[in-house]
């Protein structure tokens, strides 16, 4: 994936966090750049787990530990990036409305993306 496809994948993702920042009620984002810099920083955490857990345990992976994960993941970002705030139930409503999302706009995991760069 070219840096291109990076940003675009990036701003979709805020996007779709803003409007699970509007559909959950008790998850909520302080405006673009907050989205844009938490979907960096869930990335980041997914790129890690992956590589050291493996795809299965990753919030990209599916069924119930990859949503698990991915509720945590979305939890914790909170205290990186500034102008979120997640309770844990928001978090696991997050996880399941962007799981739903990503069912109709499926993405490539950025360790994925990663392995295609490098071949």
């Amino acid at each position: 994936m070219h840096f291109l496809g990076h940003v675009v994948r990036f701003i979709v993702s805020a996007i779709v966090l803003m409007v699970v920042g509007w559909i959950v009620p008790q998850f909520s984002v302080g405006g673009f750049w907050s989205a844009l810099l938490l979907a960096l920083v869930i990335a980041l955490f997914g790129w890690a787990i992956e590589g050291i857990f493996g795809k299965r345990v990753t919030p990209f992976g599916r069924g119930i530990v990859g949503f698990l994960i991915s509720a945590l993941v979305i939890y914790i970002a909170q205290f990186i990036v500034g102008g979120v705030s997640v309770t844990i139930l928001g978090a696991v409503l997050a996880a399941l409305v962007i799981g739903i999302i990503d069912l109709f706009i499926p993405v490539a995991t950025p360790f994925d993306a990663g392995k295609e760069h490098r071949r």
